[in-house]
Protein backbone atom coordinates (compact mmCIF):
# COMPACT_ATOMS: atom_id res chain seq x y z
CA UNK A 1 0.00 0.00 0.00
CA UNK A 2 1.36 3.39 -1.04
CA UNK A 3 -0.13 6.23 1.03
CA UNK A 4 -0.02 9.88 0.00
CA UNK A 5 -0.88 12.38 2.73
CA UNK A 6 -1.70 15.93 1.65
CA UNK A 7 -1.84 18.56 4.40
CA UNK A 8 -3.41 21.74 3.07
CA UNK A 9 -3.80 23.87 6.18
CA UNK A 10 -2.02 27.21 6.14
CA UNK A 11 -0.72 26.24 9.58
CA UNK A 12 2.49 24.25 9.80
CA UNK A 13 1.52 23.22 13.35
CA UNK A 14 -1.67 23.08 15.38
CA UNK A 15 -3.92 22.14 12.46
CA UNK A 16 -6.91 19.95 13.27
CA UNK A 17 -7.17 18.54 9.74
CA UNK A 18 -3.49 17.59 9.89
CA UNK A 19 -3.99 15.99 13.31
CA UNK A 20 -6.80 13.91 11.86
CA UNK A 21 -4.67 12.93 8.89
CA UNK A 22 -1.75 11.94 11.09
CA UNK A 23 -3.99 9.76 13.26
CA UNK A 24 -5.54 8.05 10.25
CA UNK A 25 -2.20 7.50 8.52
CA UNK A 26 -0.62 6.09 11.68
CA UNK A 27 -3.44 3.57 11.87
CA UNK A 28 -3.15 2.63 8.21
CA UNK A 29 0.59 2.11 8.53
CA UNK A 30 0.15 -0.03 11.63
CA UNK A 31 -2.46 -2.20 9.93
CA UNK A 32 -0.62 -2.69 6.65
CA UNK A 33 2.86 -4.14 6.93
CA UNK A 34 5.19 -2.79 4.29
CA UNK A 35 3.02 0.25 3.55
CA UNK A 36 4.88 3.34 2.38
CA UNK A 37 4.09 6.98 3.10
CA UNK A 38 4.73 10.16 1.16
CA UNK A 39 3.68 13.26 3.09
CA UNK A 40 3.34 16.65 1.42
CA UNK A 41 2.73 19.69 3.62
CA UNK A 42 1.49 22.54 1.46
CA UNK A 43 2.17 25.09 4.21
CA UNK A 44 5.89 24.37 4.55
CA UNK A 45 6.26 23.42 0.88
CA UNK A 46 3.63 25.43 -1.03
CA UNK A 47 3.00 24.72 -4.67
CA UNK A 48 2.92 27.70 -7.05
CA UNK A 49 -0.49 28.88 -8.15
CA UNK A 50 -1.76 28.57 -11.68
CA UNK A 51 -0.87 31.89 -13.32
CA UNK A 52 -0.18 33.25 -16.78
CA UNK A 53 3.38 31.95 -16.87
CA UNK A 54 2.39 28.42 -15.87
CA UNK A 55 -0.48 28.38 -18.36
CA UNK A 56 1.96 29.49 -21.03
CA UNK A 57 4.26 26.62 -20.13
CA UNK A 58 1.42 24.08 -20.20
CA UNK A 59 0.23 25.17 -23.63
CA UNK A 60 3.70 25.34 -25.18
CA UNK A 61 4.76 22.11 -26.97
CA UNK A 62 7.32 20.25 -24.88
CA UNK A 63 10.06 20.59 -27.50
CA UNK A 64 9.56 24.36 -27.64
CA UNK A 65 9.56 25.17 -23.92
CA UNK A 66 12.18 27.36 -22.33
CA UNK A 67 14.26 26.12 -19.41
CA UNK A 68 12.05 28.12 -17.06
CA UNK A 69 8.92 26.58 -18.55
CA UNK A 70 10.35 23.07 -18.23
CA UNK A 71 11.19 23.75 -14.60
CA UNK A 72 7.65 24.94 -13.92
CA UNK A 73 6.07 21.91 -15.59
CA UNK A 74 8.41 19.61 -13.66
CA UNK A 75 6.90 20.86 -10.39
CA UNK A 76 3.44 19.75 -11.52
CA UNK A 77 4.82 16.50 -12.93
CA UNK A 78 6.21 15.59 -9.52
CA UNK A 79 2.80 16.00 -7.85
CA UNK A 80 1.06 14.03 -10.60
CA UNK A 81 3.56 11.18 -10.23
CA UNK A 82 2.93 11.02 -6.48
CA UNK A 83 -0.83 10.84 -6.99
CA UNK A 84 -0.48 8.21 -9.73
CA UNK A 85 1.68 6.04 -7.47
CA UNK A 86 -0.66 6.26 -4.47
CA UNK A 87 -3.14 3.55 -3.54
CA UNK A 88 -4.57 5.60 -0.67
CA UNK A 89 -4.75 9.40 -0.54
CA UNK A 90 -5.38 11.21 2.74
CA UNK A 91 -6.31 14.87 2.29
CA UNK A 92 -6.49 17.42 5.09
CA UNK A 93 -9.08 19.99 4.05
CA UNK A 94 -9.86 22.71 6.59
CA UNK A 95 -12.69 25.08 5.69
CA UNK A 96 -11.57 28.63 5.01
CA UNK A 97 -14.39 31.06 4.24
CA UNK A 98 -16.72 28.22 3.19
CA UNK A 99 -14.23 26.69 0.76
CA UNK A 100 -10.99 24.77 0.46
CA UNK A 101 -7.68 26.46 1.14
CA UNK A 102 -5.65 28.30 -1.48
CA UNK A 103 -2.95 25.71 -0.88
CA UNK A 104 -5.24 22.81 -1.78
CA UNK A 105 -6.63 24.60 -4.82
CA UNK A 106 -3.07 25.09 -6.14
CA UNK A 107 -2.44 21.37 -5.64
CA UNK A 108 -5.64 20.45 -7.49
CA UNK A 109 -4.79 22.81 -10.35
CA UNK A 110 -1.41 21.10 -10.64
CA UNK A 111 -2.73 17.54 -10.87
CA UNK A 112 -5.61 18.19 -13.29
CA UNK A 113 -3.99 17.76 -16.69
CA UNK A 114 -5.79 16.78 -19.86
CA UNK A 115 -4.43 13.61 -21.40
CA UNK A 116 -2.64 12.64 -18.19
CA UNK A 117 -5.11 12.57 -15.28
CA UNK A 118 -8.28 12.96 -17.36
CA UNK A 119 -9.26 12.91 -21.00
CA UNK A 120 -12.21 13.73 -23.17
CA UNK A 121 -13.63 10.87 -25.21
CA UNK A 122 -16.70 10.12 -27.27
CA UNK A 123 -18.76 9.82 -24.09
CA UNK A 124 -17.38 12.92 -22.39
CA UNK A 125 -14.71 13.29 -19.72
CA UNK A 126 -12.97 10.22 -18.31
CA UNK A 127 -10.89 10.29 -15.14
CA UNK A 128 -7.60 8.42 -15.34
CA UNK A 129 -6.71 8.31 -11.62
CA UNK A 130 -8.79 5.23 -10.88
CA UNK A 131 -8.52 2.47 -8.30
CA UNK A 132 -7.63 4.74 -5.39
CA UNK A 133 -9.16 5.13 -1.94
CA UNK A 134 -9.42 8.75 -0.77
CA UNK A 135 -10.03 9.97 2.76
CA UNK A 136 -10.80 13.67 3.25
CA UNK A 137 -10.37 15.08 6.75
CA UNK A 138 -12.61 18.12 7.05
CA UNK A 139 -12.12 20.56 9.94
CA UNK A 140 -14.43 23.52 10.42
CA UNK A 141 -14.80 26.35 12.89
CA UNK A 142 -18.59 26.00 12.84
CA UNK A 143 -21.11 23.26 12.10
CA UNK A 144 -21.68 22.77 8.38
CA UNK A 145 -22.03 19.05 7.72
CA UNK A 146 -24.94 18.24 5.38
CA UNK A 147 -25.99 21.89 5.33
CA UNK A 148 -26.24 24.50 2.60
CA UNK A 149 -23.06 26.16 3.91
CA UNK A 150 -20.98 23.07 3.18
CA UNK A 151 -19.65 23.91 -0.27
CA UNK A 152 -16.55 21.78 0.25
CA UNK A 153 -17.98 18.28 -0.06
CA UNK A 154 -19.87 18.89 -3.34
CA UNK A 155 -16.80 20.54 -4.86
CA UNK A 156 -14.40 17.86 -3.65
CA UNK A 157 -16.66 15.07 -4.86
CA UNK A 158 -16.98 16.69 -8.28
CA UNK A 159 -13.28 17.38 -8.68
CA UNK A 160 -12.01 14.04 -7.40
CA UNK A 161 -14.63 12.16 -9.42
CA UNK A 162 -13.67 14.06 -12.56
CA UNK A 163 -10.15 12.65 -12.18
CA UNK A 164 -11.48 9.14 -11.58
CA UNK A 165 -11.31 9.04 -7.78
CA UNK A 166 -14.82 8.02 -6.82
CA UNK A 167 -14.16 5.98 -3.65
CA UNK A 168 -14.10 8.92 -1.24
CA UNK A 169 -14.82 8.96 2.50
CA UNK A 170 -15.31 12.23 4.41
CA UNK A 171 -14.36 12.54 8.07
CA UNK A 172 -15.49 15.59 10.06
CA UNK A 173 -14.18 17.64 12.95
CA UNK A 174 -16.52 20.57 13.46
CA UNK A 175 -17.06 23.33 16.00
CA UNK A 176 -13.36 24.13 16.27
CA UNK A 177 -14.11 27.84 16.71
CA UNK A 178 -16.97 27.46 19.14
CA UNK A 179 -15.16 27.13 22.47
CA UNK A 180 -13.37 24.40 24.44
CA UNK A 181 -16.39 22.15 24.95
CA UNK A 182 -17.25 22.20 21.25
CA UNK A 183 -13.63 21.53 20.34
CA UNK A 184 -13.48 18.53 22.65
CA UNK A 185 -16.74 17.20 21.26
CA UNK A 186 -15.70 17.76 17.65
CA UNK A 187 -12.36 16.06 18.13
CA UNK A 188 -13.97 13.13 19.92
CA UNK A 189 -16.40 12.69 17.06
CA UNK A 190 -13.56 12.90 14.54
CA UNK A 191 -11.55 10.31 16.46
CA UNK A 192 -14.54 7.97 16.53
CA UNK A 193 -14.93 8.28 12.76
CA UNK A 194 -11.24 7.53 12.22
CA UNK A 195 -11.41 4.55 14.59
CA UNK A 196 -14.39 3.22 12.63
CA UNK A 197 -12.40 3.44 9.38
CA UNK A 198 -9.52 1.54 10.94
CA UNK A 199 -11.66 -1.11 12.65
Amino acid sequence: MNILQINSSARSSGSESTRMGDKLVAGLLAANAGATLVRRDLASDPHPVLDEASLGALFTPADQRSAAQNARIALDDALIAQVQAADVIVIGAPMYNFGITTQLKAFFDAIARAGVTFRYGANGPEGLLTGKKVYVNLSRGGIHRDGASDTQVPYLGTFLGFLGMTDVSYLYSEGMGMGPDAVAQGQAQANAQIDAVLA
